[in-house]
């Protein structure tokens, strides 16, 4: 009996051991992806902040980065839970356009208004007089 409990032990603690290499290794092949999205309306600090604050909430994105005098947001992500159209989507609902990803007017209407920079007709009329 005692020698069965030994080899039900050894063989428990063998399988938990794969287990933990086997899922350890899972998570390692995740390896971040990285990109550079346009922003043209992110124009100072305040868009910047706000940019960052909200993408700290978007599910599997692990960075953001505003360059407000480039208009651009570096982004790193863990693929398999985001993608960069889910990005981009969420900052479009933010109210920014983001690459070829249009902002949505109600939410480009309520940033501030130093983040809504464009005139009629820069936007083609798509976002309303300001």
């Amino acid at each position: 009996m005692n020698k069965v409990s030994t080899t039900m032990k050894t063989l428990f603690l063998s399988l938990l051991t794969f287990m933990a290499v086997a899922v350890s290794g899972t998570v390692s092949a995740q390896k971040p992806v990285k990109a550079v999205i346009s922003v043209p309306n992110a124009q100072d600090e305040a868009c910047k902040n706000r940019i960052e604050r909200f993408m700290q909430k978007e599910y599997g994105v692990l960075s953001s980065n505003v360059n407000y005098r480039k208009h651009t947001v570096t982004v790193s992500w863990i693929p398999g839970r985001t993608n960069i159209e889910n990005i981009k989507t969420a900052l479009a609902n933010l109210g920014y356009d983001a690459d070829d990803v249009e902002a949505e007017p109600g939410a480009y209407k309520r940033l501030p208004k130093t983040c809504q920079h464009m005139t009629k007709e820069e936007d083609g009329g798509k976002k309303g007089n300001l």
